[in-house]
């Protein structure tokens, strides 16, 4: 005999729209890929960030670090896709206008819990003394990161990252209802390419597209040193408030004076 607990947790598990919403990930992402490629600057800077990529593979140490955080990445995407998020989605009918709004304040206020935890666990911080920055030192070895860094994490913070995306998701749903599978499919891929263009390297020197390009220089200003500052990864708009901006001179320096 289950119990009505039980019974309630299984009519609110949605496991075929999770593996629907992963399907329209993977989908999205492949379609974006080749839509993408058909831009040149873009396809020379894809071609730029493999080659060194593959130079970077070759280093057995680097070669390691990527092969264990992808291996725990694949457990985590199966923990958040299998317990977490059919929790979650819906298939019922939601107007644009909520599937936009839903959308901006997931991304937003997960930009805003991961800033906190950026600056303040992973550096340096008057308040908690960064106790998570001897992991986040290893994502920091790469002082001109390339698209591929974006996975070259100790594999506690790939968790962190993807599990506080994750949360805020879970916690939202709580609160908003739950979320359309579209509205997750966007959210996931948004997430996933902006963490991935912040770490690309470009041949031209104006990045193309103004704030895109922008974005991905400040990110390179904040990996530059240990000590900079761009600590958003989805938009600089916290970094702005919280006076953290960083345009390769350091932010803490600018605040001091």
């Amino acid at each position: 005999m289950t119990s009505p607990l039980l019974n309630s947790l299984w009519g609110q598990y949605h496991w075929a729209l999770s593996l629907l919403t992963g399907f329209g990930i993977i989908a999205l992402n492949l379609v974006f890929g080749r839509i993408v490629r058909l831009i040149t600057p873009v396809r020379e800077a894809i071609n730029l960030n493999a080659e060194t990529l593959s130079g970077k593979m070759e280093r057995p140490n680097y070669a390691a670090t990527q092969k264990w955080s992808m291996q725990w990445s694949t457990v985590s995407m199966a923990v958040i896709f299998l317990v977490i998020l059919p929790f979650c989605l819906t298939i019922q009918n939601q107007s644009i206008t909520r599937i936009l709004r839903d959308l901006i304040v997931i991304l937003m206020v997960y930009d805003f819990f991961y800033y906190l935890t950026h600056r303040f666990l992973f550096h340096d911080s008057n308040f908690f003394g960064g106790p998570l920055k001897w992991m986040h030192a290893i994502h920091h070895r790469q002082h001109n990161p390339c698209r591929g860094d974006a996975s070259y994490l100790h594999p506690l913070e790939s968790a962190i990252g993807t599990g506080l995306f994750v949360a805020c998701i879970f916690a939202l749903s709580h609160f908003m209802g739950n979320f359309h599978v579209v509205t997750i499919i966007i959210s996931f891929f948004a997430f996933s390419q902006i963490n991935l263009h912040n770490h690309n390297l470009w041949q031209e020197d104006e990045l193309m597209f103004g704030y895109i390009g922008y974005a991905a220089r400040m990110h390179h200003n904040h990996h530059a040193r240990f000590t900079g500052g761009n600590f958003a990864t989805i938009t600089l708009l916290y970094d702005w408030l919280f006076g953290t901006l960083d345009h390769g001179q350091g932010w803490q320096k600018k605040a001091n004076r």
